[in-house]
């Protein structure tokens, strides 16, 4: 649940002593009110980001696709010869084979002049072998999407703005859960029936409709929340950095391949697999790269594969799978480029649990896992997040006194002193349970620190000048 409050700002119930809704309803309008405009940018260009496939067909329909996919196709040597031609002043550091018949085949080259981690890439018609356009791509993504993916991640800021991302990721999970339970916890008071827990309230008007729709929506919603909250944070850059930390201590990371060549420096070694040119590359024989296929088919290595050439002298090959759609496809084998020979090999299946479950929840995230369902699932995930939060903020502007004497733009919020009202078996590990989260999610930590420190800032204000009126 992305949005503000859940529930009504009133001073706590009889119920509602010695228990966590006080706290949870204070927290979920000081998170929702100040991390919603967050949750609302990411839930935005997440949307448009789920759309990449067919932006992509849009944008860049007649350089990815063949006009006719009619015919054998060529050999690669003879596309690669091609590509090259098409563009001399780069070194191919890569060649993606596509498994559908109707895409061309990627060379992808390191030139002169690229920002680090981009490389142009050169689209050849597999049945003629003729050049059909070339684009700046970075980690093979095309420009619009590129543009898309870095909007989303960071807004084009760098460093400093992917923290916007990790705010909205960290603190998704809180409130989602958190105002479930507040919704739930009112209609167990209440004593109300399953259906007015997931489904709008019929004929409630004012805040009470509003708050209904919220929360009927954010009970939906709250699996897929759960779910963008987690893999999100995954690939964040503090948090995932500890994210990543975990694994390797559980020894539950994706094994590497080992793409060391006994004897020395291959006969063929190939250019600098680097970005932007740097280097001096060694020419690449391109009939190295049909012998590397011919092996990799018969390792087992079907569908879209992408061939890379040895990142320096010594070092293999490698040809790896690259089908991330269920059920995915990503084995991958290192060559040696002299002989075509397998050196080394690291299969999905070998993958530990961890790692496999890892992989599987980003590729969710971006929308490939399942195809178009996955990309409405997304989309329906992310209009839904974006109605919550229009939807708490309406009830903020709702809830707001009305009275001459008390009148204010917006509503307050709910009571201070609610951590007060906490059991005792709350309070002794919440200490621990903080700091635990804090050191997990980092800027969560901060952030909510960040809130206490002006929640208090805001009741030592409001003391101090109700004071001189109390001794009046």
């Amino acid at each position: 649940m992305s949005a503000p409050p859940l529930d009504d700002v009133r001073q706590p119930k009889v119920a509602d002593r010695w228990s966590v809704v006080p706290l949870l309803r204070r927290l979920h309008f000081y998170a929702g009110v100040f991390v919603a405009p967050f949750l609302i940018v990411a839930a935005a260009t997440g949307l448009l980001y789920s759309l990449a496939p067919q932006i992509d067909s849009v944008l860049y329909g007649d350089v990815l696709t063949v006009p006719a996919a009619t015919g054998t196709p060529r050999p690669l040597a003879e596309q690669v010869t091609a590509a090259q031609a098409a563009l001399p002043e780069g070194s191919v550091t890569s060649v993606s084979v596509a498994e559908d018949p109707d895409l061309a085949t990627r060379v992808v080259f390191a030139a002169p002049g690229l920002p680090e981690d981009y490389s142009k890439a050169v689209f050849v018609d597999p049945y003629t072998a003729r050049v059909q356009g070339q684009l700046t791509t970075w980690a093979g993504a095309t420009p619009a999407v590129t543009w898309l993916d870095q909007l989303h991640r960071d807004l084009h800021l760098g460093e400093t703005g992917a923290l916007y991302s990790e705010m909205a990721a960290s603190w998704l999970w809180v409130i989602a859960l958190g105002g479930v339970v507040l919704w739930l916890a009112r209609q167990r008071t209440a004593r109300r029936r399953v259906r007015s827990v997931v489904l709008p309230e019929g004929g409630a008007k004012g805040v009470r409709r509003t708050r209904s729709w919220h929360a009927s929506l954010g009970v939906w919603t709250l699996v897929g929340a759960l779910f963008l909250s987690a893999t999100g944070l995954t690939w964040s850059t503090y948090a995932g950095e500890n994210f990543a930390a975990a694994l390797t201590a559980l020894n539950a990371k994706a094994p590497s391949l080992d793409t060391a060549l006994s004897g020395g420096a291959s006969p063929a070694p190939s250019e600098h697999a680097g970005h932007g040119g740097s280097g001096q590359a060694t020419a690449v024989d391109p009939a190295t790269f049909d012998r590397v296929l011919t092996s990799a088919r018969t390792a087992g290595l079907d569908g879209p594969l992408d061939i890379t050439v040895a990142a320096a002298p010594g070092s293999a090959w490698t040809a790896a799978q690259a089908d991330n759609t269920w059920p995915i496809r990503l084995d991958k084998i290192a060559l040696d480029p002299a002989t075509a020979t397998i050196t080394a090999r690291a299969d999905w299946s070998d993958r530990p649990f961890l790692a496999k479950l890892s992989s599987l929840g980003i590729q969710a995230h971006m929308g490939v896992l399942f195809g178009l369902a996955n990309q409405i699932a997304l989309l329906l995930l992310a209009a839904a997040i974006l109605t919550l939060a229009v939807l708490g903020y309406r009830m903020w502007w709702q809830r707001r006194p009305t009275r001459a004497d008390r009148r204010t733009s917006f509503g307050t919020p709910p009571t201070r002193g609610a951590w007060r009202q906490l059991p005792l078996w709350a309070i002794v590990p919440a200490p621990l349970l903080l700091i635990a989260v804090c050191w997990a999610l980092p800027v969560l930590g901060v952030s909510l620190l960040a809130f206490l420190v002006v929640d208090l800032l805001v009741g030592l204000r409001r003391d101090r000048t109700t004071q001189p009126a109390t001794r009046r």
